[in-house]
């Protein structure tokens, strides 16, 4: 399913669902740290500059009545922050050079779609309420990540598009079915936390979920045409 060398399969195949994990984590280590880190620090860059320098008149996004079902929930954050290692998995999983390069561009243009979305159209989420009176993590995180750059919410899609790569990598690896459900369980986690931890309103939710699973489908798609 994945652009893997014939030498590199016969070696994985007849390993455990575990073994195969372990041994594809093993390949190309430098590359992949060294390329997640410079990954996501350009990323950052990018997005607090956008999120710091609207261009254009920031629109502030509507409160939905689930958005006041949902009350702020400490507990939300660590899930919250989880993403920055959730999405480090996929990569850490490929197992050759080319896998990693197709899957760099594809959720590279997908959070530069997201990143043209806030040039031209910057967004806010409203100040809710109970957010007032944060607690020192909540606080520490609204002074770096400031609730800008809302729509779509970029961590939504990312998780999103993570985790059904992520499903396909488990899938291919013979992964037991609670694996697979772990695999969900942790995305959609991830997902409540954006309104839990009130990030996040439900529109930005939805659009996020809706560019993440565009993008993924499509690198998957293009993945399977042209290995």
């Amino acid at each position: 399913m994945f652009d893997t060398q014939q030498e590199t399969n016969k070696q994985a195949l007849p390993l455990t669902w575990f073994a195969n994990v372990r041994f594809h984590l093993t390949q190309h280590m430098w590359h992949k740290a060294i390329g997640t880190t410079v990954f996501i620090t350009g990323f950052f860059w990018i997005y607090l500059h956008l999120l710091k320098n609207p261009v254009f008149t920031t629109t502030e996004m509507p409160i939905t009545q689930i958005d006041n079902w949902i009350s702020f929930q400490s507990w939300a954050m660590p899930v919250y922050l989880s993403l920055w290692f959730y999405v480090s998995l996929p990569p850490a999983l490929l197992a050759t050079r080319s896998e990693l390069y197709r899957y760099a561009f594809a959720i590279g243009v997908t959070c530069c779609i997201g990143l043209l979305i806030f040039y031209f159209w910057p967004t806010t989420v409203p100040n809710l309420i109970e957010t007032r009176n944060m607690h020192a993590s909540v606080d520490f995180l609204k002074s770096i990540d400031a609730s800008g750059n809302a729509c779509p919410s970029l961590h939504v899609a990312t998780a999103l598009f993570s985790a059904i790569w992520l499903h396909v990598i488990l899938r291919q690896f013979g992964s037991p079915t609670w694996a697979l459900i772990f695999n969900w369980i942790w995305c959609i986690g991830i997902l409540y936390s954006t309104l839990a931890v009130r990030q996040h309103v439900l529109v930005d939710v939805l659009a996020g979920i809706i560019l993440g699973a565009l993008g993924a489908f499509v690198s998957r798609w293009f993945s399977l045409k042209y290995q």
